[in-house]
């Protein structure tokens, strides 16, 4: 009786000591509990709550908005049949594609040269274009932001700032950064997202699957990777791309369409090579499918000394947080994700996958590959891209925060893409000779690409251990760090490294097709 009375008084003791010396620090350096950008809006985000207890329990115990936790559950979300509403003169069979041509009647025929070598793009980037498996139980696609604009109504903060009916577009996005510069604007879903809008979760975007029809065929054994020492890759040749801060005037009259990338020569003699350090079979070429109704977004950089960067770019409608101990956090609405393939004089040399705030860089020689193009897997629901399928484990030890991928439906963004120049120095963004009409305004804007994390208040959001269920909506493309020297995502600064090897991981299955309607 004794133990228990002692054990109950330093259990309360310590409870007490732990409110006391939290509320002590909060009030002398409340800026030591700012880990986040949601974190700055603190005391606004507690006072939402409708619960006395509830703003105590956050404040002092950081357990916030437990009443509105719900079991993570197989599906997210509760699937409704939405009526989507569309602005007069327009259909349920409305083409996004044609909100991407109404960017002016530009006309390369009064063009100089020097106009033209802008806005071309070397058939080389395109020759190495990555291709994207994503997982195949996947619940949120690719996504149009032509769509995704349609659907969600700009706020500054919380308060609108336009009518639904008047929705932002591709032209005249960048107008919003009159409010306080754009960078309160967050587009904020017109649907509950838990109800799981059709748009929100982009079924239509699936990729078309290969002709030949074959749903479990097994990959060739050679897929052009390379673990180890790459032929040719030097220090004294790393050193040559591996940090672009070169000068201005040393980037004249690199991103020309002549420039060539490997020689049919040298192209064999690297074939060979790789076919006698990995002891596999030649590349297929037959057409794998992959078509998706959703377009990536190439935004093409001169970096100097021969140096190309070409950013691909992935839109998500939703980004669905990972799970821990059953609890999820980091759901927001709108992502993006890229992958950044680096070039000297025609060759790529590296490539940098974004994960979440961080992520990986490796030798164009260490990845997977289809033909020449490397291969890259999208994780399910986060978007996380990786090398590899499988387990990926980061920040928690023990797997307990995870990402998960696989050889699911293989996108192509090649085949629907919308490609752009970009000029970091002057700020400017160029539509492709490819595309001369598409909008270029979008880039421009400075807000979130979704909603802002949600009130304490309202019953989809809790926070626990600091993090919340919803956090803010991504910035767009433009604020990827696309001046970076190295290819990695970090500072300049930092180190980058960048690895010749993706490790040794059992082949998944290859999964061709997916039954969307099987997942409800």
């Amino acid at each position: 009786m004794v133990q228990r009375a002692t054990a109950a008084i330093v259990i309360l003791s310590s409870l007490i000591a732990y409110v006391l010396i939290n509320s002590l620090i909060r009030a002398v350096n409340p800026s030591a509990f700012i880990w986040s950008a949601e974190d700055k809006d603190e005391a606004r985000w507690i006072a939402s709550s409708h619960s006395w207890f509830d703003q105590k329990a956050c404040r002092w115990l950081g357990l916030c908005g437990t009443a509105h936790y719900r079991a993570v559950r197989p599906r997210f979300g509760q699937h409704k049949l939405i009526s989507e509403t569309l602005s007069p003169g327009k259909s349920n069979s409305t083409s996004w594609g044609a909100f991407w041509s109404n960017g002016g009647n530009l006309s390369d025929a009064t063009w100089d040269e020097s106009e033209r070598s802008r806005r071309e793009i070397p058939d080389y980037i395109f020759r190495y274009a990555p291709l994207v498996h994503l997982f195949s139980g996947e619940q949120f696609w690719p996504g149009d932001i032509a769509e995704h604009l349609y659907h969600t109504t700009p706020m500054l903060n919380y308060t609108p700032v336009r009518s639904q009916e008047d929705h932002p577009t591709l032209q005249d996005l960048n107008q919003l950064n009159q409010f306080q510069g754009g960078r309160y604007i967050f587009l904020t879903s017109n649907d509950n997202v838990e109800d799981r809008p059709s748009w929100l979760e982009g079924e239509k975007n699936i990729p078309d699957p290969p002709e030949d029809g074959d749903v479990a065929e097994a990959w060739a054994d050679w897929d052009g990777r390379v673990d180890g020492d790459i032929p040719g890759d030097t220090p004294e040749e790393r050193a040559k791309w591996y940090d672009a801060s070169q000068t201005a005037q040393d980037r004249e009259g690199n991103m020309t369409p002549d420039k060539p990338g490997y020689s049919d020569l040298e192209d064999e003699l690297v074939r060979d090579e790789l076919r006698k350090r990995y002891g596999g079979e030649p590349i297929r070429t037959e057409r794998t499918g992959g078509h998706s109704n959703a377009p990536a977004v190439l935004i093409v950089m001169d970096k100097g000394n021969g140096i190309i960067d070409a950013f691909w770019f992935y839109f998500y409608s939703f980004n669905l947080g990972n799970v821990v101990l059953n609890v999820r956090f980091g759901n927001h609405v709108g992502d993006w994700e890229h992958c950044l393939v680096r070039f000297q004089h025609g060759k790529p040399k590296a490539l940098f996958f974004s994960a979440h705030s961080a992520g990986e860089a490796y030798s164009y020689e260490a990845v997977e590959k289809i033909g020449e193009r490397p291969v890259i897997y999208s994780a399910l629901g986060t978007h996380a891209m990786y090398a590899t399928p499988g387990i990926h484990d980061y920040i928690l030890p023990w797997g307990l925060l995870h990402d998960q991928t696989d050889r699911g439906p293989l996108w192509d963004p090649l085949l629907n893409s919308r490609s752009y120049t970009y000029d970091y120095n002057n700020d400017t963004l160029l539509a492709s000779t490819f595309n001369l009409d598409s909008p270029t305004e979008w880039f421009y804007y400075n807000g979130h690409w979704g909603d802002k994390f949600y009130p304490l208040g309202d019953h989809r959001q809790y926070r626990f251990a600091g993090q919340y269920h919803y956090v803010n909506g991504p910035l767009g493309p433009r604020f990827k760090h696309l001046d970076r020297r190295k290819v990695c995502q970090g500072p300049d600064e930092g180190p980058c490294v960048i690895k010749n090897y993706i490790g040794e991981h059992t082949r998944a299955k290859r999964w061709l097709s997916t039954d969307p309607g099987s997942r409800h």
